[in-house]
């Protein structure tokens, strides 16, 4: 097997288990460990895991995200579900922002069932969605590409969103720890800011398993957030600080619930 041929294999091995050990890929593939180091090392470079004792992962760290290109092949139906509750705040002739991510890309997609609408957005895999339908404004962002985010970013991006106004932003994360959300990328973390600022109402959709994980960058506070839609409810001392401060969750395919 050629190198490229057994780093994909190993890109998709991720994607199936999340993390992968040395050992067992040396095995699979019948090399030596120094060459599946090699491959680690130069996935690593290329920003697309992360190596761990004894193997790699592609689970988000303080300082690391997983690439855009693992993230749109997992959890479909969780992206699918909390995109259908977020549909339920759009109406039609909105001005609706949608930050980078696959969750968001998700819902880009389903927005279409609320046209005619405007969408404000960063995310490569909005705009290829949506600049083709009637009924769509599409308002798409420059900036400098992010193959990592598949999203556009930096200061172009930030100068355009501050001449912009939304009825409501939609903000993902992958991190909330206590009342805070954070994100591991200061770029995409000024992106959000930006269009939270722009935005009447700001949406926070967030996968269950990201409660109690933190990262580098401070996002913002729950409290600046009018929404705030997740899959399933957290563990037991996430809700404990949520019901604290009268934060409520609604969960996708349930109901909205005070926890």
């Amino acid at each position: 097997m050629k190198r490229d041929e057994r780093q994909q294999a190993i890109m998709d091995l991720l994607v199936a288990q999340g993390e992968v050990e040395l050992d067992r890929l040396a095995m699979h593939f019948d090399v030596s460990k120094m060459t599946i180091h090699r491959d680690l090392d130069e996935l690593e470079s290329a920003g697309l895991l992360r190596k761990v004792r004894g193997g790699a992962t592609i689970q988000s760290g303080n300082q690391f995200e997983s690439d855009y290109r693992f993230r749109e092949r997992q959890g479909a139906e969780v992206k699918s579900s909390i995109a259908e509750a977020a549909l339920d705040l759009i109406e039609p002739g909105m001005t609706v922002m949608i930050n980078d991510g696959s969750m968001a890309a998700v819902l880009g997609q389903k927005t279409v069932a609320k046209r005619p609408l405007t969408v404000i957005t960063n995310n490569a895999a909005v705009i290829d969605i949506l600049r083709g339908e009637v009924g769509i404004t599409m308002i798409a962002l420059g900036g400098v590409y992010s193959a990592k985010f598949n999203a556009y970013l930096g200061k172009v991006t930030e100068d355009a969103l501050a001449g912009l106004r939304a009825d409501l932003a939609f903000i993902s994360s992958p991190a909330v720890s206590g009342l805070e959300v954070f994100h591991m990328d200061d770029s995409v973390m000024r992106a959000k800011r930006a269009m939270m600022a722009q935005a009447t109402t700001r949406c926070l959709l967030v996968n269950h398993t990201r409660f109690g994980q933190a990262a580098l960058h401070r996002l913002a506070a729950l409290s600046e957030f009018e929404h705030i839609i997740t899959d399933r409810s957290p563990g037991p001392e996430a809700c404990a600080a949520l019901s604290q401060e009268g934060i409520v969750l609604t969960i996708s395919n349930t109901q909205e619930t005070d926890i």
